[in-house]
């Protein structure tokens, strides 16, 4: 072999590292505590209540569908669907209108008092709403909003603008200052470019406190049960608690209509994962 041959560089070998394994296993872990109550919800509604009470664990033998046809043939549980829409997506068009206006001031404007008026806006996240429900019902009480859909989408509204503004500011305000210059050289003004140039590049964090607020106005129990006391407006948090009522014994039915009221938000969250884990990293890094 010739003196000047070139040797092949000694291998690597990449240490084991036991940090992944773990983290892998305790996600999985944390994954399936998460969905297993969802799973068997949806599954228990495929059998029948004496086969639930004999056996609480079992799969469904035979798979039984009348129980999920019987609540869609119910007009009580589309009308409350109807009302649970209306009430989340009025909620979520507002979240998202008044959010990224208030952001786009404190991200894009100076003057005084605008880290003070942050602040105001961030202590809201330690604020309960719970604690809030007595003094809100007599407030919707006196202005004659109680019994109508405003009485449920104002206060979710002003509850979620909190973390709307939170997570929706570092992103306004990562957009460079350059673009802003160039659309003013072009003649657009601060409307326009909030229109043209910010919504576009702010699009994760926009679908990200959308779906937040969609979730959790769908998911919303105590306020619409104070102030929603006509039944034709009751949503479907409040339809699984009549149906539970007047069906105490149908624990299969119960399921199959708990089932069938969570699964709007549940789909819509679960093609969304993407964008609200983006939109959360964007924020963060902000």
């Amino acid at each position: 072999m010739a003196a000047n041959a070139v040797l092949p560089p000694p291998s690597k070998r990449r240490p084991v590292s036991w940090g992944s394994p773990l983290t892998y296993a305790l996600a999985l872990a944390i994954a399936a505590v998460s969905i297993s109550p969802v799973v068997y919800v949806i599954v228990g509604g495929f059998r029948t209540t004496p086969s639930i009470v004999a056996n609480p664990a079992g799969l469904p033998d035979p798979w039984v569908f009348d129980n999920y046809a019987r609540v869609l043939t119910q007009s009580d549980f589309w009308a409350q669907a109807f009302n649970s829409a209306v009430i989340a997506l009025g909620t979520t068009l507002s979240v998202v209108v008044l959010g990224v206006c208030a952001a786009f001031v404190l991200a894009r404007y100076t003057f005084r008092g605008r880290e003070a008026l942050y602040t105001f806006f961030t202590l809201g996240l330690l604020f309960p709403a719970g604690a809030a429900i007595l003094p809100l019902y007599l407030m919707l009480r006196d202005l004659n909003l109680v019994n109508s859909y405003l009485a449920v989408i104002l206060p979710q509204v002003a509850f979620a603008l909190p973390l709307t503004i939170v997570i929706l500011r570092p992103f306004l305000a990562a957009i460079p200052r350059e673009l802003e210059d160039a659309a003013a050289i072009d003649g657009t003004g601060r409307l326009g470019f909030l229109w043209l140039i910010v919504l576009p590049l702010s699009k994760p964090a926009l679908v990200t406190v959308g779906i937040l607020a969609f979730v959790a106005s769908w998911n919303a129990f105590l306020l619409p049960l104070l102030v929603l006391s006509d039944a034709s407006l009751h949503t479907l948090p409040l339809g699984v608690q009549n149906f539970s009522s007047q069906y105490t014994s149908d624990t299969a039915g119960i399921l199959a209509f708990t089932s069938l009221a969570m699964l709007p938000a549940l789909l819509f969250f679960t093609f969304a994962e993407k964008q609200i884990v983006g939109g959360l990293q964007g924020a963060i890094k902000g």
